[in-house]
């Protein structure tokens, strides 16, 4: 409704039947039931954590749904990322949109080792398939002694 404008007719006949009828009606307890009952289901899932911790893959057919933990494509990717000679320690996390690695170095120059560890990241995420790829950020720090 928009100010200085009436309200709609529905509106003003549905506030008229709901001001005229009493409260043990069986049409405004049963409409209250009802509104109660879909505030409840709102609120679980609200409260239920969904899929977010789990990444979807492609598939070749449509009928399909395979998706991948998480948890189990960062440590892919830490993996990766520790084969790549002069990291001494990797994390990776994966977010909605985006991979963060970071990679500490115990040798070789970090500008080397970020190039090396950015292309053994983007070759895992080709062998991952997922059907959404992220976007990859990579940091790396010498580590300190």
């Amino acid at each position: 409704m928009r100010a200085g404008q009436p309200a709609a007719a529905w509106r003003r006949h549905l506030a008229d039947e709901l001001a005229s009828r009493p409260l043990d009606d069986t049409l405004v307890q049963a409409g209250g039931a009802v509104l109660a009952v879909l505030g409840l289901w709102l609120i679980v899932l609200a409260l239920t954590p969904g899929l977010r911790h789990r990444l979807p893959l492609k598939t070749p057919a449509a009928q399909m749904h395979a998706v991948l933990d998480r948890k189990a494509a960062e440590l892919r990717m830490r993996d990766a990322a520790m084969r790549v000679p002069g990291v001494s320690a990797a994390r990776v996390r994966f977010s909605r949109k985006r991979a963060t690695a970071r990679a500490d170095v115990r040798f070789r120059t970090p500008a080397d080792v970020q190039a090396d560890v950015r292309t053994a990241l983007l070759q895992e995420l080709d062998q991952l398939a997922l059907a959404h790829r992220p976007s990859l950020r990579v940091r790396v720090r010498p580590r300190r002694p």
